[in-house]
């Protein structure tokens, strides 16, 4: 019946066409079941089926195919349809009828991809319903076979829905055969040949074209990756190759692997891999040993880098579906394919190298079994040992270009063996760790990542007796390995504690002393290094604490006070100890918390949970004289170094007795009642001395409060009421913020205990009482630690007991105006948190309420009745209530929109309508807020009718610039345009505020060209920029309060500045232009290694000597006397000019500052002392120096003739601009008019010797005192 039902609803799918080419279908189903009511027919399956036969013989004929199309494709879209629920007597019975039918529409060259498709999904069904018999019969006859032959050729069709379609049929019949004993299915040897010889014919045809140099057109590698597609299909479906064809497939497919397309090479690679897939299962696994024989057989040449990476790969996968199948027997194989493959390391090329290490490497990954390890047996360690040995063969000489990939190979071994490495591969650890101490060996890196990993398998004892570290007294021929000691830091784990007890601390001992046998003397450089040697030894402990194997044996009581000691007196040191004893602890609980009975000793490290039961016990023996030691430590450190203290206290709180728990706990509280009582009789002025020290320990009763709280999670519910008393007494105690602040943190933390909830939840009233009392007490500093206080007590709060939200909601809800924003988002979680209780229903005794009359009726619990508590406050007295209001409705709002009647949403648009006229801007700012929200969340029709309102008021603060309020109205309106369209908005806008939508489209306009102009902008980079773009806030409700959502971010140059960064990265995409900078003398020689230097990625420029802009550079020029001059004439003939031999020439001339000659000389003591660069005296005589960039128009731009910017700056009158800065002395020190050297502008006077006066430049720039038009001051004789 069911079968019925889902032909019915397909059926009249149909009925109901959506689409102009379903039409026809659904005509031909009317017209067949108009037909079938006529002769009083069933619409039943077999019913249709009929009369679906009967149209099809119309609509194609044998002899011209399809008569009528769209008729033809209808029909055999619905018989395909109809033939999955007809009878398989019936199908069988018809096949010859049907497919005699279908052939026209298989074979002719212009049918539709419609029409193959469908006819397709019938012969599928039909072939499916055949029996073993039917399969028998040859191809030439009608029958399967002849069927399966159509398919084969529309497989490789050049249309890829058809040829999906094909693909699809091909596989669902191989993977239906008829009942028989064989394991393949009868047309699988068919399919696998036929498919094998189009592959080959194509390779074969590739080859001819190769040779004749056209196989760079690639014009047959669609055809070639169409076949082997096919040749998937047929594996896919096959369970594998069948068996007779597997010599013949692998062959063609190593040759086709070997192309230099890489797609063909990852097709091939894909076949392998389906093929190897399917044998996994039991019933195909027995084709694996053929397969792997045939591809054995098929070994490239020794050194043939093409074909020998892909069949190397090919054979890696072969064996890892060997291991899972019959591990023991791939496991003896091991040492056999190891030398086979290993000899290939010795290659010249550097892929088959590293192919033959990764295949190694997946030999020893996925081929040694467990149990080789866990419990091995006397010919498991033979066959090790084999590989061992193969391995240390791997590090002679004739392997030495490969010693990178060895390193590799002998990483995965280490990996693999675990302590079973040794004493199987000290050899290897030793050579390694020679060749690691050669200066001259340049696989440092990777030498001490495998000898890391040796560490981790074998432990540290066995590496440091091959390798000693030999630090203290090297003897000859035994060099030093300090440089052992990060290594060992990094990967020292699961090992035997006592070895460092043994080892470590003796050899610590002895450097330490000869720190302290250097006393208070200056530190000598080898003083120095055994400190570092001291700090290096002790990082080695938590790597011996983690899951260590002898924790009963090296725990004792001396290690202990060994560690108490080094606590108290090795400040530099505590953090590693705390870190190893947190350890110790931690990995044991780990092991214990696995679940499951069944233990596997590979990944819990050879530690049972028995074992880590016996260590946790032995663990908690000390638990109690270590928290002593810890406390101590923690009281004398500083607050900003505690945080691994505290760590290491509550591991070990986690493992200490209840007795022992209670002790502790007893002490703790009587020692913070006198640390309370005193800090109550200290006098105010007393704590602000305290204040005014940076690195003054705390007091003693926040300390003591800090351990309470971490004790809190693991003490009996018995001790609860002490707890719970110690916060009555101290949270109304508003003289100390940071100790109230902890007070309430007590809350938070009981609530991740399971023993702590059941307190919470069995005194709730009493917490709330206490929450209520301590309200007005509460600091500042403490807001966001009260507010996550209450939203405890909240969330185990009884329906009975609801009156306590109303109670605390005002100071919520005035909370969500705080200035600390992670109060702020306290207080929004805790009004969603409330709403969420309120919604869940109860009952509110309003009586109970403080400030309510007690005869107050009782309040039903809803969502409607919280909204209406938070509007409350817009009835408040201050506008900081009001607006506080406005902010907690706008999250609740969002977060309870679905949730909400409509009379609800209305009402409260209406309501922020008339706040938005009003004159406060901090009520408006948060009514912008809400606005916001409303606008992008709640229903089109609830706010379109309120347009009419919100308009006008919005527009009214588009002028008010401060608090960014135009540029949030400008945001508000945006999103209005974008959903109610920029005609609705327009409508209620008034006349003078339209250039504001006006600027918006234009604004939208120009964004949008931009974009299309981008739009061959990276796709990763678009997705990119979203992910940013939704990462910049924390929640939906940040996103929708501050986000713009727009492409205008910015006012009115916001779309130009990002269209300018979006050019700028398209540019970037594109690569800019690349100049050469030649030489005037000769042209740029490419060939030379030099010629990289002269190529450039921006535009080169080139100095010039002569005139600038119209303006001649003058020299500086001398009198008679040979004394210099400045300023002038320039025509003056008693100045003379020197050249390089130190002749006179012409003024025009000469040299540059720096170049040897003698006016260079002059000319460099001159910008010596009032160049860009020269020291200047300020105020006070103090000595000024310019850091400003030197900016010159002595430059001429290679290409378009473009002028720097500089020299078309104007001062507003014609003349260029002036960059010296206004004021005294501001004219000339800083940089003259146009850019002009510096020596053109020191003309500021001159002495009756020819000296430079001192005051040049005073008075300069534009009003300086007493300076010209040029900023030169007048200079004194």
């Amino acid at each position: 019946m069911e079968e019925v039902v889902s032909l019915t609803e397909k059926l009249e799918k149909i009925k109901s066409p959506k689409l102009q080419n379903q039409r026809e279908t659904a005509v031909v189903l009317s017209a067949i079941e108009d037909t079938l009511k006529s002769q009083n027919h069933d619409f039943a399956p077999t019913a249709y089926f009929a009369a679906l036969l009967a149209l099809l013989s119309q609509a194609i004929s044998a002899s011209k195919g399809p008569v009528n199309k769209e008729l033809a494709t209808s029909v055999v879209y619905l018989l395909d349809l109809v033939t999955p629920y007809v009878p398989k007597p019936i199908l069988r019975s018809k096949f010859s009828q049907i497919l005699t039918s279908l052939a026209p529409a298989l074979t002719y060259q212009d049918i539709e991809a419609p029409l193959l498709r469908s006819s397709v999904g019938c012969l599928e069904t039909l072939l499916v319903a055949q029996d073993a018999g039917a399969w028998t019969l040859p191809q030439t006859q009608i029958g399967p076979r002849r069927a399966i032959a159509g398919l084969l050729v529309l497989a490789v069709d050049h249309r890829p829905k058809v040829r999906k379609r094909a693909h699809d049929a091909l596989i669902k019949v191989l993977k239906s055969p008829p009942p028989s004993p064989s394991l393949d299915h009868p047309a699988a040897d068919m399919c696998a040949e036929t498919a094998l010889h189009n592959l080959n014919d194509l390779v074969q045809h590739s080859g001819k074209k190769h040779k004749a140099r056209a196989y760079a057109n690639e014009e047959h590698h669609p055809s070639l990756m169409h076949a082997l597609q096919l040749v998937k299909s047929i594996a896919t479906a096959s369970g594998g190759w069948p068996t007779k064809k597997m010599d013949s497939l692998c062959e063609c497919l190593l040759n086709i692997s070997k192309s230099s397309n890489e797609y063909l090479t990852m097709a091939v690679f894909e076949i392998f891999e389906i093929i190897f897939a399917g044998m996994a299962d039991e019933t195909t696994s027995s084709k694996l040993p053929r397969l792997m024989e045939v591809i054995s057989d098929l070994r490239p040449s020794q050194n043939d880098s093409q074909l020998l990476p892909p069949w190397i790969a090919i054979i890696s996968r072969g064996y890892d579906v060997s291991a899972q199948l019959h591990p023991e027997e791939t496991f003896q194989k091991l040492p056999e394919l190891f030398d086979l493959f290993s000899g290939f390391l010795a290659s010249m090329s550097h892929n088959i190298r590293i192919s033959a290490s990764e295949c190694l490497i997946s030999f020893i990954t996925n081929c040694i079994p467990i149990t080789a390890i866990i419990d091995p047996s006397v010919f498991d360690e033979k066959i090790l040992e084999k590989l061992c040995r193969a391995v240390v063969e791997l590090l002679s000489v004739k392997y030495q270009a490969a010693w990178m990939e060895v390193f590799n190979v002998i990483f995965a071994l280490f990996d693999a063996l675990k302590w079973r490495a040794t004493p199987l591969l000290d050899d290897v650890v030793r050579t390694i760790g020679e060749l690691r101490g050669n200066d001259s060996f340049n696989g440092k890196k990777e030498a001490d990542v495998v000898l890391g990993k040796a560490i981790e398998a074998v432990g540290p004892e066995t590496i440091l007796n091959i390798l000693p570290l030999n630090l203290l007294k090297p003897k000859a021929g035994q060099p030093g390995r300090a440089w052992l000691l990060p290594i060992l830091r990094e990967h020292v784990t699961n090992t035997n504690l006592m070895h460092f007890r043994l080892e470590f601390v003796s050899l610590c001992e002895t450097v330490y002393q000869k720190v302290v046998d250097n006393g208070t003397a200056e530190k000598t450089i080898e003083v120095k290094i055994y400190e570092t040697l001291v700090s290096q030894i002790w990082a080695l402990l938590p790597g011996y604490c983690t899951l260590p194997l002898d924790v009963i044996e090296a725990f004792d009581q001396t290690f202990a006070e060994l560690l108490a000691n080094l606590l108290y007196k090795q400040t530099n040191l505590r953090a590693d100890v705390c870190k190893a004893m947190q350890l110790l602890v931690d990995t044991n609980k780990e092991i214990l918390s696995i679940e499951g009975t069944e233990e596997n000793l590979l990944p819990q490290r050879r530690i049972t949970k028995s074992i880590a039961r016996r260590n946790i016990e032995h663990l908690a023996s000390f638990a109690g004289n270590i928290l002593a030691v810890l406390f101590n430590v923690y009281s004398q450190t500083l607050p900003q170094f505690r945080g691994y203290i505290l760590q290491c206290i509550n591991a070990y709180l986690s493992i200490t007795p209840e007795k022992e728990l209670l002790e502790t706990f007893t002490r703790v509280t009587g020692m913070l009642e006198v640390a309370l009582v005193e800090s109550t009789a200290q006098t105010q002025a007393d704590k602000q001395k305290q204040k005014q020290s940076e690195n003054k320990m705390p007091p003693t009763s926040h300390t003591l409060m800090d351990l309470i709280i971490t004790l809190s999670i693991y003490l009996p519910r018995s001790s609860f009421p002490t707890l719970f008393s110690l916060a009555a007494l101290i949270l109304p105690q508003s003289s100390d913020p940071q100790l109230q602040k902890k007070a309430y943190k007590l809350l938070p933390r009981l609530a991740t205990s399971e023993t702590g909830i059941l307190a919470l939840q069995d005194r709730n009233a009493e917490l709330q009482q206490l929450l209520l009392t301590s309200a007005s007490s509460a600091s500042a500093p403490s807001r966001r630690d009260r507010l996550a206080a209450i939203a405890v007590v909240i969330s185990y709060l009884p329906s009975t007991s609801l009156h306590f939200i109303p109670s605390v909601l005002s100071e919520v809800v005035i909370s969500a105006k705080e200035v600390n924003e992670k109060a702020r988002t306290a207080a929004f979680d805790l009004l969603v948190l409330m709403g969420k209780k309120m919604a869940e229903g109860g009952s509110i005794a309003q009586s109970q309420i403080p400030h309510m009359p007690a005869d107050a009726p009782n309040a039903e619990a809803t969502l409607e009745e919280f909204f209406t508590m938070v509007s409350a406050g817009l009835a408040g007295s201050t506008p900081h209530m009001i607006s506080a209001s406005i902010t907690a409705l706008s999250r609740i709002l969002y977060e309870f929109r679905a949730e909400l009647p409509e009379q609800v949403l209305e009402d409260l648009v209406s309501t922020m309508a008339i706040f938005l006229e009003s004159n406060n801007r901090e009520i408006v700012r948060s009514v912008l807020g809400f606005v916001k929200i409303a606008v992008i969340s709640l229903p089109d029709h609830i706010v379109r009718p309120r347009l009419e309102a919100l308009v006008p008021s919005l527009m009214g603060w588009s002028h008010e610039h401060k608090a960014r309020f135009r540029v949030k109205v400008k945001h508000i309106v945006e999103r209005m345009i974008r959903r109610f369209g920029v005609e609705a908005v327009e409508r209620y806008c008034p006349e003078a505020d339209k250039k504001l939508i006006h600027n918006i489209r234009k604004s939208k306009e120009r964004s949008k060209r931009k974009k299309e102009a981008n739009e061959d902008n990276v796709d990763g980079e678009i997705d990119d920029q979203q992910k940013n773009r939704r990462g910049r806030f924390e929640s939906e409700f940040d996103e929708a309060i501050y986000g713009s959502g727009s492409d205008a971010e910015n006012s009115d140059g916001g779309a130009d500045s990002s269209g300018s960064d979006d050019e700028s990265k398209t540019r970037k995409r594109k690569g800019g232009k690349t100049y050469i900078v030649e030489d005037e003398d000769e042209p740029l020689d490419l060939l030379d290694r030099k010629a990289l230097g002269n190529i450039s990625s921006t535009r080169p420029v080139r100095f010039k000597s002569g005139p600038t802009n119209g303006k001649t550079r003058t020299k500086a020029k001398t009198n008679l006397d040979g004394k210099l001059v400045f300023g002038g004439d320039d025509n003056d003939a008693m100045m003379l000019d020197f050249d390089a031999s130190g002749n006179t020439k012409n003024a025009r001339g000469g040299e540059e500052p720096g170049d040897g000659s003698l006016e260079g000389g002059i000319n460099a003591y001159v910008d010596a002392i009032q160049g860009r660069d020269a020291v200047q005296r300020g105020r006070g005589g103090r000595l000024k120096f310019s850091n400003r960039k030197e900016k010159t128009d002595n430059m001429e731009i290679d290409e378009d003739g473009e002028v720097p910017r500089e020299a078309n700056r104007t001062n507003g009158r014609g003349g260029p601009k002036r960059t010296g800065p206004a004021g005294r002395g501001g004219g000339v020190a800083r940089g003259a008019r146009n850019g002009k050297d510096q020596r053109r502008s020191f003309s500021g006077g001159k002495t009756g010797s020819g000296r430079v006066s001192k005051n040049v430049g005073k008075g300069g720039g534009r009003g300086g005192r007493g300076g010209n038009r040029d900023g030169i001051g007048r200079g004194r004789r």
